[in-house]
């Protein structure tokens, strides 16, 4: 069916309204603006940290080798475990052991640092190196330190993640001071008063952003919905032409135009029908009267019958034209009563009407609508001798199906019939005395609705009218 079709919805990764386009394309480019600009955030603030961990700590070492190289070596021991913290592990070795370790995290941070010690600790020897925590071995030779120590000392440098910066330098004796260095852990965490203050920036310009484009696309969202009521009714109230932006005043105004155009054509055309249909009442009237006056009873017979179908086609006419000029208030109408009175009427009549099914109160035109369902049995009725009207309600929409029993349809005039004053005199009944707008009057009404009207020939004999109403 046409409606089924028009509301079956499309399955796709990407929206198709123009507001959720936009905050598509809003929200992904925010983001990416926010992902890149943190992350370059967060670098410049890691490198900035680190060189600032690297000067402090080569500070620190050259006040521990000024210190060991004025004391006594006797006294270098005690010292030194005073200085020793759950960060920081001085050490005293005969020889440097900075070549025995392999360290698989170089940096330009030691050239950096070393160029520092160099420049505060003169020509004295010196060694800086970079290593992994975990790879950190124990070292061999500390001065005044057991095996089982330098193991602790191991265990201790291994909670740190990252980094551990190893230094060590000659002293005036020959001696060597070594210093281990790790840095904490919370250097390398990214920060969470930054991504707080990250976070509210993008909250609050996505808000902004969906507000924006809201605001930008109401009055677009106005037009498509004012577009798609001018089908149901074409005196509904202007647009309103200030609203919005420039380009959308300016198809505001269009729209109103455009409406006042097709309003004064549908009118004039009303106005015309009308004016023919009564005017041809007084000829035909003349030529009833002169054709009663006819002696030979054949001919007035065979005249007098012309001149009736003349007056049906006339009464027809502005039958249909007082019908398109009638604009209802709709109103909720209980569907069911409505059919079970007009199966009342044609059963007292004499005439085969079921009903069945159920529904919830529509927002109707109850005079349109009763006539479109009267002329929808009156033909199931008059071309298969039974009606069947099933009622099937959903969220989406209201149907209506009407079945006889009848020869049908042949399938390419399925969509002909709803055409003016066509009729089909070869496959129906000729004992109607309509005139071709019964089928033209519901389509007509449905669409008013929004909905639509459809026939198809039905697997079981019969033709099938149904009637779709959205809710």
């Amino acid at each position: 069916m046409i409606m089924q079709k028009l509301t079956s919805p499309k399955h796709t990764r990407f929206p198709h309204s123009l507001f959720g386009r936009l905050v598509l394309v809003l929200l992904v480019g925010l983001l990416v603006a926010q992902s890149l600009g943190a992350y370059i955030l967060l670098r410049d603030r890691a490198a900035s940290l680190y060189e600032a961990g690297g000067w402090y700590t080569t500070q620190r070492f050259v006040g521990i080798v000024e210190l060991m190289d004025s004391l006594p070596s006797t006294q270098r021991r005690l010292i030194v475990q005073s200085l020793n913290s759950p960060t920081l592990r001085v050490f005293l070795v005969q020889e440097p052991s900075l070549g025995e370790i392999r360290a698989d995290i170089q940096s330009a941070h030691t050239g950096h640092m070393m160029a520092l010690l160099t420049r505060q600790l003169g020509s004295r020897p010196v060694n800086v190196s970079i290593v992994a925590a975990e790879e950190l071995p124990p070292m061999p030779g500390m001065m005044g330190m057991r095996h089982d120590h330098d193991k602790s000392v191991h265990r201790q440098m291994m909670g740190f993640e990252a980094t551990v910066y190893k230094m060590e330098a000659q002293l005036s004796d020959g001696t060597w001071v070594g210093m281990l260095q790790g840095l904490p852990e919370d250097h390398f965490l990214i920060p969470g008063k930054l991504i707080s203050t990250l976070l509210v920036l993008l909250l609050s310009v996505v808000g902004l952003s969906l507000w924006a484009v809201r605001w930008v696309t109401r009055p677009l969202a106005s037009l498509g919905q004012a577009a798609e009521a001018l089908g149901r009714d074409i005196n509904r109230p202007p647009l309103n032409e200030d609203q919005g932006a420039k380009e959308v005043q300016h198809a505001a105004k269009a729209f109103n135009t455009m409406q006042k155009r097709i309003t004064n054509y549908v009118r004039e055309r009303e106005r015309f029908f009308a004016a023919i249909s009564h005017d041809l009442k007084t000829p035909i009237t003349r030529l009833r009267l002169r054709a009663e006056l006819l002696e030979d009873e054949s001919t007035r017979e065979n005249i007098l019958h012309d001149i009736n179908d003349m007056e049906i086609m006339t009464a027809a006419t502005l039958e249909f034209l007082r019908g398109e000029q009638q604009h209802e208030t709709p109103q909720a109408m209980d569907i069911m009563a409505l059919l079970e009175t007009l199966q009342d009427d044609r059963q007292a009549m004499g005439q085969n009407v079921e009903v069945s099914g159920e529904s919830k109160p529509y927002a109707a035109q109850p005079m349109a609508l009763r006539r479109c369902l009267e002329n929808l049995m009156d033909n199931a009725i008059k071309y298969g001798d039974w009606a069947k009207v099933s009622v099937t309600d959903t969220e989406q929409q209201l149907t209506i199906r009407i079945i006889d029993h009848g020869p049908g349809i042949a399938e390419q005039q399925l969509n002909e019939v709803f055409k003016p004053f066509h009729r089909l005199e070869s496959s129906r009944s000729r004992e109607t005395g309509g005139v071709g707008l019964g089928l033209t009057i519901a389509r007509g009404i449905a669409q008013a609705h929004g909905g639509d009207l459809t026939l198809r020939n039905h697997s079981e004999g019969g033709l099938e009218a149904t009637l779709v109403l959205p809710r």
